[in-house]
């Protein structure tokens, strides 16, 4: 149906990979929708574990840099010290020189880390287009939404939506809406149903009559006495996740529903520790004698401590399900974090430096022998450019008629016998000699 192509993420890049995550969450949703359990809440926690799985050896190579990094830091930290204070140039061409050869002593690379980071970006942005769309990646989900829009598209075109008065509603057409005033209205309306509370959908159920539908036999909205596919969807553990954490404590404690208030108040609260505990769990650099490497540590510090507070913020105003997929994603990275540090504390780091060290001087003898053989053929290449500039020399100064005279030797005949008028031309100025040749090749024409 044409709502999987447009209602989904056109960002460059972030797109395409959302697209591939897109196919993973449609088949995790496919399959637990087989057992009976088609629940968003349930698909993110184990399209979280699906993705991080799949992440396992960048995260891998991410922590062995960091650990990499912990061991060489007083090597470099010994060269930053040595040079202390030099800042000519020669100086600092052997320092950089010197760092070098103690990154490709322990195999890895300045810009590791960076390289781990930049492939990592577009993923997390991906899942989070993925999450945030789920009936534009989930074939059932959008389905489901699709008959929900064909009939509010059949009463006014959607017009309440966009002129309800409401504001939450009208903030949600504002911010994710736009389809709707760009000819593609279906989706556009899908967009804004996907992103409602619970609360507002209800009165836009109401307004249009939609607790009358069905999807393959099936009610899509709850009434009274039946619960509904979008109610089925949503909730996870009596929490909507298409409410925020803050909706929820608030409708909960109206309606003395303490169960939901306390699940509301979790997420946010283990999204923030579960993000501490990440931190807590990474390798730690040590302290150095450069100031500005710990001024960048100290602010990496307090960004660090920083973070699992805005996760709470976060978490307790955006949906649930957004902060779900936080907290279950913070506890897979814990494990793996875990797992992780053991694996990399049984390993042989002296034997992992020797390695590496051999294959940095084969590496280092194949660049060195590369050099070589392009100083050679230069050095080749410049002998015969001179040897050919010498020749054609050679072959223009005696580049003589069968008289034996040159062009030159008669030019200056020529000029002796004052048959070229130079009296405009300065004696010895390239003029007088552009005359001379001139002359020369008329009087060599008419012979």
């Amino acid at each position: 149906m044409n709502f999987i192509l447009l209602t989904q993420s056109t960002t460059p890049v972030i797109g395409q990979v959302a697209w591939v995550l897109g196919k993973i969450m449609n088949g995790i949703f496919f399959v637990i929708d087989l057992i009976g359990l088609p629940n968003i809440g349930l698909a993110i926690i184990l399209f979280t574990i699906v993705v991080n799985l799949l992440m396992t050896p960048l995260n891998i190579k991410q922590q062995k840099f960091s650990k990499l990094q912990v061991k060489m830091s007083p090597e470099i930290q010994a060269i930053e010290a040595k040079y202390k204070g030099k800042s000519d140039q020669n100086s600092m061409m052997a320092k950089n020189q010197e760092i070098q050869m103690i990154y490709a002593k322990y195999g890895v690379s300045a810009s590791g880390s960076c390289v781990q980071l930049i492939i990592q970006m577009p993923i997390l942005f991906a899942l989070y287009q993925v999450i945030q769309r789920m009936p534009a990646y989930v074939t059932k989900i959008g389905e489901t939404f699709r008959v929900l829009a064909d009939k509010i598209i059949s009463v006014d075109g959607g017009g309440f939506l966009q002129d309800s008065g409401v504001d939450t509603i009208v903030r949600t057409v504002s911010m994710y809406g736009q389809s709707m005033t760009k000819g593609d209205l279906s989706n556009g309306i899908i967009d804004v149903l996907n992103r409602l509370s619970s609360t507002d959908l209800a009165m836009v159920a109401e307004h249009y009559d939609l607790t009358q539908l069905t999807y393959q036999g099936k009610l899509i909205i709850s009434n009274d006495v039946t619960r509904g596919l979008i109610d089925v969807y949503n909730n996870f553990l009596g929490l909507h996740m298409g409410d925020s954490p803050s909706d929820l404590i608030k409708r909960g404690m109206e309606a003395g529903a303490w169960g939901i208030v306390i699940g509301a108040v979790l997420i946010p609260v283990l999204s923030a520790v579960t993000q501490w505990i990440n931190v807590k769990l990474m390798p730690q650099q040590p302290k150095s004698d450069n100031e500005k490497a710990n001024s960048m540590a100290a602010s990496m510090k307090t960004m660090n401590m920083f973070m699992p507070l805005m996760s709470a913020w976060f978490c307790f105003t955006l949906p649930a399900g957004m902060g779900l997929y936080w907290v279950a994603g913070s506890v897979v990275r814990s494990i793996q974090q875990v797992l992780i540090n053991k694996h990399i504390d049984k390993m042989d780091f002296e034997e992992v430096i020797k390695k590496n060290s051999a294959k940095s001087a084969k590496k280092l003898e194949k660049m060195k022998q590369t050099q070589e053989r392009m100083n050679a053929y230069a050095t080749i290449k410049g002998r015969n450019i001179q040897s050919t500039g010498q020749q054609n020399g050679a072959n223009i100064s005696t580049n003589a008629k069968p008289n034996g005279k040159s062009m030159a030797d008669k030019a200056s005949v020529n000029a002796s016998a004052g048959s070229v008028n130079t009296g405009r031309a300065k004696p010895g100025s390239m003029l007088e000699k552009a005359n001379l040749v001139k002359d020369y090749n008329e009087r060599n024409n008419k012979n």
